[in-house]
């Protein structure tokens, strides 16, 4: 069973951090930078909230706010569902098929300890797969058989 913990060590997964204080556009400049969907909200060291490409498009862009001025605090999303380091990766896909989310931040305890994206997820998940049909592959047409 592969887990959180598992996604969060291999390169694959990246959290950016900003503060509440911090403005729309400074967000949108880390995301794109980092090439990520979302950044986190820390104040203090505590999680307060996740802000997503999603955020931006329903709370700035159509209610014709600027994001230049728009302190990040004001449009952030607050309650979040989040994940532990041992939760499987398949719970992980369902809760973001059940909340409609691409993102889910990871608290161990109440420590932000990472951030995993809908992609971050299904690649990891697809890279196991072809794994185990490459293993079944090679069972069943004999050792000595490789692509």
């Amino acid at each position: 069973m592969i887990t959180v913990k598992d996604l969060l060590k291999s390169a694959a997964a990246s959290t950016v951090v900003v503060s509440p204080k911090d403005t729309v556009y400074r967000a949108l400049q880390l995301m794109a930078e980092n090439n990520v969907g979302a950044v986190m909200i820390t104040e203090g060291g505590r999680m307060v909230g996740i802000f997503t490409e999603r955020d931006y498009c329903r709370k700035v862009i159509l209610m014709g706010r600027s994001s230049l001025n728009t302190p990040i605090e004001e449009i952030m999303t607050r309650k979040m569902i989040t994940v532990g380091p041992s939760q499987p990766l398949e719970e992980c896909l369902e809760l973001m098929t059940r909340y409609r989310i691409r993102h889910l931040p990871v608290q161990d305890g109440e420590k932000l300890i990472g951030l995993v994206s809908m992609r971050d997820v299904m690649t990891m998940m697809i890279s196991i797969k072809e794994d185990r049909i490459q293993r079944l592959e090679n069972y069943i047409l004999g050792a000595e058989y490789q692509h």
